[in-house]
C-alpha cells in the first residue's frame, strides 16, 4: 500500500507491506518530516536553524535534533574531504535558491526550454568558508556558528529524515517499510517478495511512469540519488543547478545526470551521491575505493556502474 504527498520542498512516497497499518505509518512520517522541517529548514524564519543564524558568533546549546543533523552535516564533510559542505548557504543563495524550490518553480529551466549544458561563467560565487570553522560540541550540542557563515543543512538532512522515519515507523507499525523522499530511499523490516523494486530515472516524480532501470532494494537497504537535471532554473542569465562545488562556491560541473549510490543508510548514499556529482570524471574511482555500489549517468545518457551494484532490470 502506497501514500505520496508533498514534504520538504519536494515529494514523500510511504510503502508498506501491510495496508491496514498505513495510517499509522503515515502519521509517524508526517510526525518526523515536520520535525525535521522545524529545526532544519532554512526556508523559515521560525526554525531553530534559523535562530542559530541569528545568534552567530555566539555559543549556542541547539536541540537535540537539530543536533543530530548538525553532527549528520560535519561528519558528511570529513569522510568527503569537504566536497559535501553544509556551509555552502551564501553560495546556494548567491545562485538565486533563495526560497523553497516549489516558489522559485517559475525560474525551472526543463530540457525542452533549454541546453543542458549549465553555464560556469561564475557570476555572483561566492566562497564557501568551509565546514572546520563551525565549532561543534556534539555530547553538550553547543554550536559557535562564525559570523557571516550560514549553513545549508539540505540533502543531508533529507536523507537522515529518511532514515529516522524508515526506522521509527518499522519499530511501531512492525512490517516492512519503504520510505522516499525525493529519491532519498530507506528501507526497514521485511522486503516484499523479490525485494522493494526501485525505479530510476532522471526525474523521481516521474521515474514509476517512464523509468530507465529498475533495481531491487532488499531489507534495511538505501538508495539516494543526486542530479543535475530536475533542479535547475536561470539564474542572472545562465542556467543553475542546486548541487554547489564547495572549492568553487559555484555549481558543480555538469559531468554527470545523475548518480545513485547504494548504502547501508540514506545519509551515507546521499553523501556519497551528492560527492559523485562534485567530483565529475573522478567519481566512479572515487566511489570504487569506497566498496560503494553505485550507477552514474553521463550527459550524454552513457552509463557507469561501480563494482556491487545490483543486477537491473531494463525498461521495456
Amino acid at each position: 500500500m502506497t501514500t505520496a504527498f508533498p514534504a520538504l520542498g519536494t515529494t514523500a512516497e510511504l510503502v508498506v507491506t501491510d495496508p491496514t497499518r498505513l495510517g499509522e505509518a503515515l502519521a509517524v512520517l508526517r510526525e518526523e518530516l515536520a520535525a525535521i522541517d522545524a529545526a532544519c529548514s532554512r526556508f523559515r524564519s521560525d526554525s531553530e536553524i534559523s535562530r542559530l543564524h541569528e545568534t552567530a558568533g555566539r555559543q549556542v546549546r541547539v536541540g537535540p535534533l537539530l543536533a543530530e543533523a548538525l553532527g549528520v552535516a560535519l561528519r558528511a564533510a570529513r569522510l568527503t574531504d569537504g566536497l559535501v559542505d553544509p556551509t555552502v548557504g551564501t553560495a546556494v543563495r548567491a545562485l538565486g535558491y533563495d526560497r523553497d524550490f516549489a516558489s522559485v518553480a517559475q525560474r525551472l529551466v526543463s530540457e525542452k526550454q533549454c541546453s543542458n549544458t549549465v553555464s560556469h561563467s561564475r557570476p555572483g560565487a561566492s566562497a564557501v568558508p568551509g565546514w572546520h570553522r563551525v565549532l561543534f560540541d556534539a555530547a553538550q550540542r553547543l554550536v559557535v556558528l562564525p559570523r557571516g557563515v550560514h549553513l545549508d543543512l539540505g540533502a543531508t538532512a533529507k536523507a537522515l529524515a529518511a532514515d529516522r522515519a524508515a526506522r521509527r515507523i518499522h519499530g511501531t507499525v512492525g512490517c516492512g517499510v519503504l520510505v522516499n523522499l525525493g529519491g532519498d530511499l530507506r528501507a526497514a523490516g521485511p522486503a516484499p517478495a523479490g525485494g522493494w523494486q526501485i525505479a530510476l530515472g532522471d526525474d523521481h516524480t516521474e521515474a514509476v511512469a517512464r523509468p530507465d532501470t529498475t533495481v531491487a532494494l532488499q531489507r534495511d537497504g538505501a538508495l539516494a540519488t543526486s542530479g543535475t537535471v530536475r533542479r535547475r532554473w536561470r539564474h542572472r542569465g545562465r542556467t543553475v543547478h542546486h548541487i554547489v562545488d564547495p572549492r568553487t562556491g559555484d555549481v558543480a560541473a555538469t559531468h554527470w545526470r545523475t548518480v545513485t549510490v547504494a548504502a547501508k543508510s540514506t545519509v551515507d548514499a546521499n553523501t556519497a551521491s551528492t560527492a559523485a556529482i562534485v567530483l565529475g570524471a573522478d567519481a566512479p574511482g572515487w566511489l570504487e575505493r569506497r566498496h560503494l555500489p553505485a550507477r552514474l549517468v553521463g550527459v550524454d545518457g552513457d552509463v557507469v556502474t561501480t563494482s556491487g551494484w545490483p543486477a537491473e532490470r531494463q525498461a521495456a
